[in-house]
């Protein structure tokens, strides 16, 4: 299952999304296509179990989908929409056959703020943490207030409607879930960043031609070039083994260092693409920025590197000098599907 998504979402980008697409988007303007291309290949309901209408694939089989969003900076809510369907499954809630689906975490009467793309979402899953219950809510009359990031990706301001709820169940999860679901999606898409930025950067070190010959050829720009093949590697590793340890939802220690690891090569990633690019790197008409303002927006988003480090060393010390050898090979243990 895991090559059928990964074949078939790289041929669908490949087609799909181009500079002038992610210029587009960049305006405002929103695919219909894509999202409905997303669909028909059963993209948002895949994480689903197939009682309630979707394939049942786990996180392992969709780790390169997310990716790929990575990769390619598809403008669209695939990652988000993912993750809120997946929620709404695991709590026995049928999930919408179709339409934008996003996450957050709050209650219904407050303003939900940097919501990624709210002003196109249709759907909403709100996980109240103080009553602990997961909601599915209607955003149809919602009142929403433009806002982007670095990147020019939608991150809105949302008040709900009265009466949006659509229908709820008690949640069971870690009151954080939504913050952890958050930093799973974007370590992924990090990773599939910093792949992408690797191969741009050693093409145009090909190709760029200084003092006789490509300045790949320079001992101090291919040093710069194995750095970043280093930094997408490594995010790349550590973002599929929480992908593989998540069930329900996300596996906090694998998550939390997933997160830091992508966050802290994604400033490191994008400063060596510009450098190995040159002043033609930082012009709107290279696609390079496509990709590194992404990086420098997806680092912060869902808790910045430094936040999660903190939280995961606070964690090791807790368990005290004999607990960090067991704590390792427990976060590593194979975890059974549900």
């Amino acid at each position: 299952m895991r090559a059928m998504f990964q074949e078939s979402v790289e041929r669908l980008f490949a087609d799909a999304v181009d500079a002038e697409t992610l210029r587009l988007a960049e305006t405002g303007a929103w695919s219909d296509s894509l999202w409905a291309q997303m669909e028909a290949l059963g993209l948002p309901l895949a994480a689903v179990s197939e009682d309630l209408g979707g394939i049942g694939a786990s996180w392992t089989d969709l780790f390169p989908v997310i990716r790929a969003c990575g990769s390619s900076a598809v403008p669209a809510p695939l990652p988000e929409t993912l993750v809120a369907n997946a929620l709404l499954s695991a709590c026995g809630i049928a999930p919408p056959e179709s339409g934008v689906t996003v996450f957050a975490a709050g209650d219904a009467v407050s303003v939900l703020r940097g919501l990624p793309w709210g002003r196109q979402a249709r759907w909403l899953v709100l996980h109240d943490t103080t009553r602990g219950r997961l909601g599915l809510h209607d955003m149809t009359g919602a009142a929403v207030e433009h806002d982007v990031n670095v990147a020019g990706e939608p991150r809105d301001a949302v008040i709900l409607a009265s009466g949006s709820l659509v229908s709820d169940a008690a949640f069971d999860g870690p009151p954080d879930t939504v913050r952890l679901s958050g930093a799973l999606i974007r370590s992924a898409q990090i990773a599939g960043a910093l792949g992408r930025l690797t191969e741009m950067s050693a093409q145009y070190a090909n190709e760029r031609i200084q003092f006789g010959r490509p300045i790949g050829k320079f001992q101090a720009v291919q040093q710069q070039l194995a750095l970043l093949a280093t930094q997408a590697a490594a995010a790349g590793a550590v973002a599929e083994a929480a992908f593989m340890q998540a069930r329900r939802t996300p596996h906090f220690a694998t998550t939390a260092s997933a997160k830091a690891v992508a966050g802290e090569a994604a400033g490191r990633g994008a400063a060596i693409a510009h450098a190995v690019h040159g002043a033609l790197g930082f012009t709107h008409e290279h696609s390079l920025h496509f990709l590194t303002r992404r990086l420098w927006a997806w680092r912060t988003e869902y808790g910045s590197d430094a936040r999660w480090s903190e939280r995961l060393g606070r964690l090791i010390a807790d368990a005290g000098e004999d607990g960090l050898w067991p704590f390792i090979t427990e976060t590593l243990k194979e975890r059974p599907q549900p």
